[in-house]
C-alpha cells in the first residue's frame, strides 16, 4: 500500500471537478486566472492554475523564466505539477515535478534539492507532511519517535555532521523523484498526451504564456478568467473576456514545430 505521505503528494488526473481540469475528447482544458495584483499576502502579478487559488504557499507567476531553464513557474506548475498528478504545492510533490522538469529540459535538479534543503528543511520546514515523515527511513532511525520537529534536525546535524545531512537529505529528494516517475507517466497516458513529446509540449506552452501574458500586461487587464487547452498537437488558450479577446487574436502554438 501507498504510504499516506505519498497519497498526499499523487493524484488520480482524471478525478478532479470540471472547475479543475475538463476533459473534451482529445482536448484537456484547465481554468487558470489572472490577476494584476493578488491579494493573497504576496501581492505579486501573474497567473494561477484555479486549483492553488486557495494555497496559501503558491505565488502567481508570470512569463519569466529562469536564467538557465527556458521554461516559467507557470508552466512548471502545468505539465511537471498538475498534468503529472502531484499536488502543486509540498516539498514531496516538488521532489517529484523536479524530476519531470528534468526530462522534458535537461536541467539537473541537484542544486534545487540542495536549495530545498538548506532553505527549508534544515528548517524544520516540511510543507504537506510531517518532517519526519520526510526523512528516509535511515535518518529517522536515529531521532526518537517523539522528538519535535525544531530538535530532530539538531540531534542529525550533531551526529552527522551538516556536509553529510545536507548530502543525505539531497539524495532522499532524489529517491521520492525517481518514485514518481511511473505515476507521472501514467498521468500523461490517461489523458491521452504524448510523454515522448515533454520537451516539445513545455516550449509551446511556454510560448502560449508569452504570448497571452504580454497580451494582458500591455492592455492593463485587472483580472482575466480562461483556459489553457492543451492536446498532443497544440496549446492554444480561451477566455469570455472581450477585452482580451479584442486586444489579441486566440493564439495558438503547434506542438510538432512550436510556431506561432
Amino acid at each position: 500500500m501507498m504510504p499516506d505521505s505519498e497519497q498526499n503528494a499523487t493524484r488520480d488526473i482524471l478525478h478532479y471537478p470540471p472547475e479543475y481540469l475538463r476533459t473534451d475528447g482529445n482536448r484537456i482544458l484547465i481554468p487558470v486566472t489572472y490577476k494584476r495584483t493578488w491579494d493573497d499576502g504576496f501581492g505579486a502579478r501573474g497567473w494561477k492554475l484555479d486549483i492553488a487559488i486557495d494555497d496559501p504557499v503558491i505565488i502567481a507567476a508570470t512569463r519569466e523564466t529562469g536564467e538557465k531553464i527556458n521554461t516559467s513557474v507557470f508552466v512548471h506548475d502545468i505539465l511537471d505539477h498538475f498534468l503529472s498528478g502531484f499536488g502543486i504545492s509540498g516539498h514531496r510533490s516538488e521532489a517529484m515535478a523536479l524530476i519531470q522538469l528534468s526530462k522534458r529540459t535537461g536541467s539537473d535538479p541537484a542544486s534545487d534539492y540542495e536549495q530545498l534543503v538548506k532553505e527549508d528543511i534544515l528548517n524544520g520546514q516540511v510543507n504537506g507532511e510531517e518532517l519526519i515523515d520526510f526523512l528516509p527511513e535511515e535518518l529517522r532511525v536515529l531521532v526518537p519517535d517523539d522528538a519535535p520537529d525544531f530538535e530532530i534536525i539538531a540531534l542529525l546535524s550533531n551526529q552527522l555532521g551538516k556536509g553529510r545531512l545536507i548530502e543525505l537529505l539531497v539524495e532522499n529528494f532524489f529517491r521520492i523523484g525517481h518514485e514518481g516517475e511511473s505515476h507521472a507517466d501514467n498521468s500523461w497516458q490517461k489523458l491521452g498526451l504524448d510523454k515522448n513529446k515533454q520537451t516539445q509540449s513545455g516550449r509551446a506552452l511556454q510560448k502560449l504564456v508569452e504570448t497571452i501574458d504580454k497580451a494582458v500586461e500591455q492592455n492593463d487587464i485587472e483580472e482575466l478568467n480562461g483556459e489553457i487547452e492543451i492536446t498532443r498537437h497544440y496549446v492554444t488558450f480561451h477566455t469570455p473576456s472581450c477585452d482580451f479577446s479584442q486586444s489579441v487574436e486566440q493564439p495558438r502554438v503547434n506542438i510538432a514545430d512550436n510556431q506561432l
